[in-house]
């Protein structure tokens, strides 16, 4: 997947915009755990190809067997993919994507329920989709017809995530799609990493477009977070009040404790994006990890237990991500109903009950002088005013090392008793991990001076 920070646009010479200052936030830094939310027309086909374990497609049919269900509306486009025949069998050959609209039935969606079991799971941030690649609009904008308050659901989904966000006490972002918006564009379906910039438009009638239905969401709903995405149209990333720069500088006057990520195809990024991407140290600035419990973000019916993360291996992807300085950015991809997976929620149950007793090791941290040891048991660091988090990734292994700067400290459990600690002859530390949490996904000991 590609950094987008090292997208900076046009070179303006002695005309480049002058952007905003703000960096990130505290409550961001400290949050560690949002839930994005996909949700679209692409929920009604719910489909794309399997990927996975031994599965094995070449580069040039990326685009073609695409792995994201969100991306259906492109991949439909693309003559004798899985998703073109699909829809051909299932809808016949004279509906199109955009047909889909009309069939989307959202009845069972109730935003408080919804967004309730998110917090439960832990979820700081819950950022749902307003505007895919598709061009469809989840709330009720004046810019076009092709949005869900005039077609399909009939409700202004965005106001009710909203306003369930914000009776549940988390904060509230929306992803919005920037610079790819196929209901008004026409071109050819993106085959390829090239296509995904060279087949989108630029002009200054889209840019104002874009900035348009952007400052409906900042005016509406005061976003504590604007998560762009594939950048922003070059037309408008120059000084006009319909660019990049202006509209940040406006959306951070409306919230000056807003957020933004690094999607902008501009100089100014906020926290840095990596998607679907395993890091290997500590990233210095704030960053964020995403993907979906699955391999898609949009819901696809076809993936099962063999695509989907387990519990234990979300939360050891939290703990991860954390040790380096990041934020975990988890999709949860709803059904057309507006229903949540019974394979998604379990693993959402299973972090949410264990962040209830380690969540202290987690929330409001920042990185130790390293994320992990290079040999020995798997290990990852964490520290907050209560001392080092020291956490175990295989507790079965029935003991954890403490490092040499943490061997004359006192250590304890996240649920409240003191460690055994073991001091060997030849000096190293290490702590008894009780039989009761040798079955748990990561067992975490706070270690003070």
């Amino acid at each position: 997947m590609m950094n987008f920070e090292k997208r900076t646009g046009p070179d303006f010479g002695a005309e480049a915009p002058v952007y905003p200052t703000n960096g990130v936030p505290d409550w961001y830094r400290d949050a560690k755990l949002g839930f994005f939310v996909h949700w679209g027309l692409y929920s009604v086909p719910a489909w794309a190809v399997q990927h996975g374990e031994g599965v094995n497609i070449p580069t040039e049919d990326a685009y073609a067997w695409h792995q994201y269900a969100e991306w259906y509306g492109n991949t439909v486009r693309i003559a004798g993919s899985p998703t073109w025949e699909r829809h051909q069998r299932l809808y016949g050959p004279g509906t199109s994507y955009e047909d889909l609209a009309d069939l989307w039935d959202a009845s069972a969606f109730d935003a408080d329920a919804f967004v309730g079991e998110l917090v439960d799971a832990g979820a700081k941030y819950v950022v749902p989709t307003t505007k895919h690649h598709e061009g469809f609009c989840l709330w009720g904008t004046g810019t076009t017809g092709f949005n869900a308050v005039a077609r399909g659901p009939r409700r202004d989904l965005i106001a009710e995530f909203h306003d369930a966000t914000r009776r549940a006490g988390a904060k509230f972002g929306v992803y919005y799609s920037g610079a790819l918006d196929w209901h008004v564009s026409d071109f050819p379906a993106i085959e390829s990493d090239t296509d995904l910039f060279r087949y989108r438009r630029n002009d200054e009638h889209f840019a104002r477009y874009a900035t348009a239905q952007l400052d409906e969401l900042v005016e509406r709903f005061s976003p504590d977070l604007l998560w762009n995405d594939i950048e922003w149209p070059d037309g408008g990333k120059g000084r006009e009040d319909y660019g990049v720069a202006e509209t940040l500088s406006r959306y951070f006057a409306a919230v000056p404790g807003g957020v933004v990520n690094d999607r902008w195809g501009v100089p100014y990024h906020g926290f840095l994006t990596r998607e679907y991407t395993h890091i290997d140290e500590i990233i210095p600035q704030p960053w964020e990890s995403t993907r979906g419990l699955g391999y898609s973000f949009g819901y696809n019916s076809a993936e099962d237990t063999r695509h989907t993360l387990s519990g234990p291996d979300l939360i050891r992807m939290l703990v991860d991500v954390v040790s380096k300085n990041g934020n975990l950015l988890i999709n949860v991809g709803p059904d057309a109903a507006g229903r949540i997976p019974e394979l998604q929620r379990q693993t959402m149950q299973q972090l949410g009950a264990w962040l209830r007793v380690n969540g202290s090791a987690i929330y409001g941290t920042r990185p130790w002088v390293r994320f992990g040891e290079a040999a020995g048991a798997p290990v990852r660091y964490t520290r907050s005013d209560a001392g080092v988090h020291v956490h175990a990734l295989d507790p079965s292994a029935g003991e954890l090392p403490l490092p040499s700067e943490l061997s004359a400290g006192k250590a304890r459990w996240a649920d409240g008793p003191h460690a055994e600690v073991i001091r060997a002859a030849d000096g190293s530390t290490s702590v008894r991990i009780p039989d009761a949490l040798r079955e748990s996904p990561v067992a975490t000991v706070t270690v003070t001076p």
